[in-house]
């Protein structure tokens, strides 16, 4: 399984940033870790290796990002406001300095979005947000609301980054040809999470697959379960 190792400064971030890439053709894959989780966290608990047939074939080519929660989010050192402007700073270098670069490369005009856990948020969030560049979506044991990081504050860039509120009244029509994927375990701390954003989708007419795996906790073991699992779907 080919894997790269890139690290530049990234003008949307204003700082030095890492990413690993795994494969050498494909769909992108843009797989996000988990609550403050570096670029090799999804390696490190084997994620990688899990999908490593569907990389080797060539189907996809996987892109590894590190986060900038401790920076946005999870940074109490900084007013509400400024924690969800550090997040939008991080949208947006996703998509200007990893997507667009990797739809570029490999000829396809949408990617894949993927992540557990706090990724499963991520993942979700952006393919929400442009809906137009997404083909895949696979949360697997994400929480879609973000009030409690923001102390009760609220404001537009708040409203526009909680898929909860903002689902209901998003209206592009590229979320109705999105493959999209809730995968929750039946014991997870997310499961309401996930059940809620399910009645969400099916209020819209959105089709998607809320996959509850039974007897299963939020951790790594699930995660690497369901990942080979929703890129064997996605291929069909």
């Amino acid at each position: 399984m080919q894997e790269q190792y890139k690290k530049w400064y990234s003008p949307t971030l204003s700082m030095d940033t890492e990413l690993l890439i795994f494969g050498h053709t494909g769909r992108p894959v843009i797989l996000f870790p988990t609550t403050k989780g570096s670029y090799h966290e999804n390696r490190d608990f084997k994620m990688l290796e899990s999908a490593k047939w569907f990389i080797e074939k060539g189907m996809i080519q996987v892109y590894c990002p590190s986060s900038v929660d401790a920076y946005s989010w999870y940074n109490k050192s900084i007013p509400p406001a400024s924690r969800v402007k550090n997040h939008i700073w991080y949208d947006k270098f996703i998509h200007r300095e990893i997507l667009e670069p990797a739809l570029q490369k490999s000829g396809h005009a949408k990617a894949c979005v993927a992540g557990p856990s706090f990724g499963g948020f991520h993942a979700l969030n952006f393919a929400f947000r442009h809906p137009d560049r997404v083909s895949h979506l696979l949360s697997m044991s994400g929480a879609f609301e973000v009030k409690s990081f923001v102390d009760n504050y609220y404001d537009e860039n708040v409203y526009f980054n909680n898929p909860v509120d903002y689902m209901p009244g998003n209206n592009n029509p590229h979320l109705w040809q999105m493959s999209i994927v809730l995968g929750v375990g039946e014991h997870d701390i997310c499961l309401d999470a996930s059940r809620k954003m399910s009645g969400i989708l099916n209020a819209k007419g959105i089709k998607h697959w809320l996959d509850i795996y039974r007897g299963e906790k939020h951790d790594w073991p699930l995660w690497r379960k369901m990942f080979p699992k929703y890129l064997s779907h996605m291929m069909h």
